[in-house]
């Protein structure tokens, strides 16, 4: 996903004395009360549920043979044969989540047979003891989503068929609101109580795509939203760029687990981590790894693991995404890039570098072959 510049040093102080003034509000040496129904989790309930965890490991998912969400989710085309071999290869690597982008076009076109599809998906996981997390709305990319049969992909363009949601000018126009809303409640309150679920990132990147600002007032919705359901799962918005104060300081304040984007290099993501740090709840970066930018497995993976930080990066089978390919530097011709910028594996299954998938494994306790 194409990213502001991550290094925006005022915003950054601005971030990390907001994470000051709320520890400070705290109050001081009294017993952590359970928390209430529809209420941002505390610190305590956040990080006592990251302790039930193993270390979270895995990638941003959809199948090789679907440009975007809609074609991963409509019922002609979503394809359980592809998802189940694809979650075995994650499950050889011992990852075990995986963040899962959802689309409210194909709910509305079938708001039966879609959360159909998603128990099948869970099911798939399951059998492959892998907890996912699901994306409602998002900022990126194209801007018009419509039901039906999806484009082809745009040789050696990355993402060239991926689809916001709602979509622009879609996502600011209160008149959407209320159908959002059905969407998001109908999904929530029927998957509130499944453990087959990690969590539930609300809006992934708001902001992006020039809109900035205007994604607020949807970023504030869709939280209050998914406090009415006020599902067992716990509910974030990742942080992505560090302009875009307004926005931030909302979604920090009002996640129950600090989720976050981060495609930099060893140095500058040590240094995000230790602001993030600073709200005492358990870290989960749903975003990293982009080879040509120097974020890889060898210098990220092992940080994030020392700092028991979550672990999700960006493509996990080259398909028709073309993630291959860097954001800003297309390849007209289709041709392979000379070093991928995202993905791990090959669609027959053989990894883009066995050097990379041998560290994911050992790293995971999964024993190298």
């Amino acid at each position: 996903m194409n990213h502001s510049n991550l290094r925006i040093y005022s915003s950054f102080l601005c971030l990390a004395i907001f994470a000051g003034t709320l520890r400070a509000q705290k109050p001081k040496n009294t017993q952590p009360a359970p928390t209430a129904p529809g209420i941002v989790w505390t610190a305590e309930k956040a990080n006592a549920w990251y302790r039930e965890h193993k270390w979270l490991t895995g990638a941003d998912y959809i199948p090789a043979t679907a440009i975007n969400q809609l074609e991963m989710w409509q019922a002609e085309t979503f394809d359980a044969a592809t998802i189940d071999k694809e979650l075995g290869w994650a499950e050889h690597i011992g990852f075990n989540t995986l963040r899962v982008f959802l689309h409210s076009v194909a709910w509305k076109e079938d708001p039966v047979g879609f959360k159909k599809r998603v128990d099948q998906f869970l099911s798939i996981s399951d059998k492959h003891h892998i907890q996912p997390l699901f994306v409602f709305f998002d900022d990126c990319w194209n801007k018009v989503p419509k039901a039906g049969l999806q484009p082809a992909p745009k040789p050696g363009i990355h993402n060239s068929g991926w689809m916001q949601d709602p979509g622009q000018p879609a996502s600011s126009d209160p008149a959407n609101f209320p159908g959002l809303e059905k969407y998001v409640k109908d999904v929530l309150s029927s998957f509130a109580h499944d453990k087959r679920i990690l969590l539930w990132d609300l809006y992934n990147e708001p902001g992006n795509g020039g809109k900035r600002d205007s994604s607020l007032s949807l970023l504030q919705k869709v939280f209050q939203w998914a406090r009415d359901v006020n599902p067992d799962q716990p509910i974030s918005a990742g942080l992505w760029s560090w302009d875009l104060e307004n926005l931030n300081i909302f979604q920090v304040a009002n996640s129950d687990i600090i989720t976050y984007h981060n495609y930099d290099e060893q140095p500058a993501h040590q240094r995000v981590i230790a602001v993030l740090k600073s709200f005492g709840k358990p870290l989960i970066c749903t975003e990293y790894m982009a080879r040509p930018r120097n974020s890889r497995f060898s210098t990220i993976l092992p940080l994030l693991k020392k700092e028991k930080v979550g672990a999700i990066n960006w493509g996990f089978v080259a398909g028709k995404t073309n993630t291959m390919y860097a954001w800003d530097t297309p390849l007209p011709d289709g041709s392979e890039p000379i070093e991928w910028f995202h993905d791990i594996f090959r669609q027959d299954g053989t990894p883009y570098h066995a050097d990379e998938v041998n560290l994911i494994r050992k790293l995971n306790g999964v024993n190298a072959q």
